[in-house]
């Protein structure tokens, strides 16, 4: 026989009938109710087993006991409703001034031995400076998720000028423009660059890849010299041509350049050209390395727009130098033969997709968002006008 054994007078069996038959009450009280009255061993009761309703009403053996003690150690409402829960210890929370403390360690002070805080050594700082008497470090991330805060991220930018500088502007708007023209088959947009690859080779063979475990290499590497990509794309049409080259001079930029005029845009009256402003990056470069004539004839059908000084980010080349980058040069390469494999394998397959670039930032952007380099802006002229108005 249960240890538990519940017997209902008539008025709890007609109460609970009642929630059964209208049938208002949450779920989890008429099924509660059933049990009650199914295992009623009272004189009204029909005394059913524990295996019965089990199976008639699809509950747990857990559910009936449960239910059953309640009823017997508590009454028929502790029985019937959830019961509450103790209350939990309420977690130190951070107040706004402490929250502003925790930023300004962040943003002001460097960890000491680290190049970067972590959550714990942030979090034991803030309390040896008394911030807040105990706190642990998953209090301190929520801070930090709050105020999207990450200092174990770095992100690198080409940072412009600070002050106003018309030069940067001028470079900057002519190549901007340069980007906004539509598609001409006879004057094709193409923008430059170039970058260096290092040669790297294993000191110990690495263990391959297996189920379960991941490449694994040696630390130490031995270094083996470098090689030059030159890399030139057309955003609008999703084309791009890379040449790997043993070194980077004046006289490799005008084979690649003759390469371009005369074999890649034959058909083009004259090639929209972007590039950086860097010293072997100037058409004087084709009398290093052709007749007069001959250079004279390829520079003819060029059109040159240069990016400002250190704004690399106007040069589209550069997108694809890290997409190149980051999808076929991860690896140690140990010498030039195998970055031209990578390279020729990486752009048949580019070309093939014909990924191209959708670039936005416009020169009225650039009015609004780089309003600082500009040394005459519109509310300048405004003010002016109103002046001579007056």
């Amino acid at each position: 026989m249960s240890k538990y054994s519940v017997k209902l007078n008539a008025e709890q069996r007609a109460m609970l009938e009642e929630k059964v038959k209208t049938g208002e009450a949450p779920a989890r009280e008429i099924m509660h109710a059933h049990i009650l009255l199914k295992t009623d061993s009272g004189k009204q009761g029909p005394r059913w087993s524990s295996q019965r309703i089990q199976e008639a009403l699809e509950v747990g053996s857990t559910v009936i006991k449960t239910v059953r003690k309640h009823f017997v150690e508590d009454g028929i409402k502790a029985a019937l409703e959830r019961k509450k829960q103790p209350a939990r210890p309420t977690k130190r929370k951070i107040n706004g001034e402490q929250e502003a403390h925790i930023i300004a360690t962040l943003c002001t002070e460097e960890p000491e031995g680290r190049t970067t805080w972590s959550l714990r050594a942030l979090t034991d700082r803030i309390i040896e400076l008394e911030i807040v008497e105990k706190v642990s470090h998953e209090t301190v991330r929520t801070v930090l998720r709050k105020n999207e805060l990450k200092p174990w991220q770095t992100k690198r930018w080409c940072i412009g000028p600070k002050n106003k500088d018309s030069s940067y502007v001028f470079h900057m708007e002519d190549v901007l423009d340069v980007y906004m023209q539509p598609y001409n088959e006879k004057r094709p947009q193409v923008c430059l660059d170039e970058g260096s690859i290092q040669f790297l080779k294993d000191l110990e063979e690495p263990l391959k890849m297996k189920p379960g475990k991941v490449r694994k290499e040696d630390y130490h590497y031995g270094h083996e010299g470098y090689c030059n990509i030159f890399l030139a794309c057309e955003p609008l049409t999703g084309k791009r041509v890379v040449h790997v080259t043993e070194q980077r001079t004046k006289v490799d930029f005008a084979h690649f350049l003759r390469f371009i005029v005369e074999v890649i845009y034959a058909h083009a009256e004259k090639i929209i050209l972007v590039m950086d402003n860097l010293n072997t990056h100037i058409l004087g470069a084709l009398y290093d390395a052709f007749p007069a004539e001959e250079a004279k004839r390829i520079w003819k059908r060029v059109e040159i727009h240069y990016t400002p000084t250190h704004a690399s980010w106007l040069n589209m080349a550069e997108i694809e130098l890290s997409v190149l980058g980051r999808q076929a040069l991860t690896e140690r390469l140990r010498n030039i033969t195998l970055v031209r494999q990578r390279v020729d394998a990486w752009q048949t397959k580019r070309n093939k997709q014909k990924s191209v670039i959708n670039w936005r930032f416009s020169a009225e952007d650039a009015r609004i968002k780089l309003k600082r380099l500009y040394p005459v802006t519109e509310d300048d002229c405004s003010g002016e006008l109103g002046r001579n108005e007056v």
